[in-house]
Order: C-alpha cells, then structure tokens, then sequence
C-alpha cells in the first residue's frame, strides 16, 4: 500500500508542478489573441501531458489516479477500499502540496515569474464566468473527464491505451475549461494553488472540491449503472 501512495504523491506532484508551473511561466489565458490561444493549448498540453507521463510510470502501481475525484468514482465502481481510497486522498493532496511548493520556490528565485495556477471564478476567470456557470463547468468537465476514464480502463481491449487515451481528454477539457475557471476536474489541484495564492482564490476553492467530486460522483453512477462492461460477455 505504501508504494501506491508513495507513487500517487509523485504523480500529482508531476501534474501540479508542470500543469500549473506551465499557466504562471505562460502567464496564464491572455485574452482572444492568437497568443492567448497558444498559451491555453500550451498549458492544456502541459497538464494532458503530465497525465501521460505519469501513467506510464506509476500506473502499473497504483493505476495513476492523482486526482480524489477519479478516486471516488473508483471507489463507488467498488474497485478499491474506503481504507485505500483515504490514503490515496492523503497522497494526492500531499503531492499537489509539493508540487506547488517547488513552484513558489521557483517563483522566488525569478524576477518577474509570480501566481500559483490557482483556478477562480468571477474577477478570476479569464471571461468573466459566475459561481453557477463555474459549477455547471466544472461537474460537466469532470463528468466527461470520469467517464473517459471509466470507459478506457474498464476492458482489457483498450486498458492498454489508457494513458494515452485520459491524456488526450484531460488536454480536450482544459482547451475549454481555462478561460472559464482554469480548469480544475480535480481537487488535489485546486487546493493546494489556492491555499499558496490566499485571498479570493483561496474564498473559492471549495466551488473546485465539491463541483469536481459531483461530477465524478455522477459519472460512477451512470457508467456502473449503464456502461460497465463485462469481460465475460
């Protein structure tokens, strides 16, 4: 149990540190220029990338979940432990920390590099987008995120792909989700930027922990309801 701890800490360490060291080195959604929108591809290629990296390398051990919204929706698909399931929790929010502590030692050590990635809405979203637009945004964003997952992982015929496949899907949410909220889907990484950044984004993480483990709490219900598949059959 140790080692899929250990390797869900280092796996969201990955995907905080490049994810959001990617949007504060960019500089984060500039606007609709043609610059603004190669920096949201950017960013959303850096956090898609991350997930493919870390699947690769800690997936065999701990199926690389590094997000407590894809493990709850494990959990519910009764494919892990309550035991299990808070020490993936402890882990991920462990890793996120870490990885956004290396980014405030790198923001330190830089003359003009400053913010955490944290996700907002409001006067920190990039449009302009409300609680309630945020909170439809970020179950739904999720929800596809979970499914894909579900979906991808739940067959040998396409498990193999997997790293790939969520990869790609996490990119897809963020090319939509950054000028909205900055994208969360997960709530290891929105905590950790907001308690660093303090303030108004810190006042709004809790939109970016419930509205992500709603939306993978509805994903798990729909997939196991209507989609699981059965190897067997």
């Amino acid at each position: 149990m140790m080692k899929k701890y250990l390797a869900e800490f280092i796996g969201t360490f990955i995907l905080v540190f490049l994810g959001t060291g990617t949007a504060v080195v960019l500089g984060g959604y500039t606007g609709g220029t043609e610059t603004g929108f190669l920096g949201v591809v950017a960013i959303a290629l850096a956090f898609g990338l991350s997930i493919v990296a870390g699947a690769y390398a800690i997936g065999h051990i701990s199926g690389c979940h590094v997000n407590p919204a894809v493990s709850l929706a494990v959990l519910m698909s009764g494919k892990m432990s309550v035991k299990e399931f808070v020490g993936y929790i402890i882990a991920q929010v462990l890793g996120a920390f870490a990885g956004s502590s290396v980014l405030a030692f790198v923001n330190t050590s830089s003359t003009t590099l400053e913010g955490y990635g944290a996700n907002g809405y409001g006067d920190l979203s990039a449009v302009g987008l409300n609680m309630s637009g945020a909170i439809v945004v970020e179950v739904v964003l999720t929800f596809i995120f979970v499914m894909t997952i579900l979906g991808v992982t739940s067959s040998k015929k396409t498990s193999h792909m997997a790293g790939i496949v969520i990869g790609l899907t996490l990119t897809l949410v963020h090319i939509i989700g950054i000028p909205l909220t900055g994208t969360s889907v997960n709530p290891a990484r929105s905590l950790a930027p907001a308690i660093f950044a303090g303030g108004e984004a810190l006042g709004q993480v809790w939109v970016f922990i419930v509205a992500p483990l709603i939306g993978a709490a509805i994903a798990a219900i729909v997939f196991k309801s209507f989609f699981a598949v059965n190897e067997e059959r």
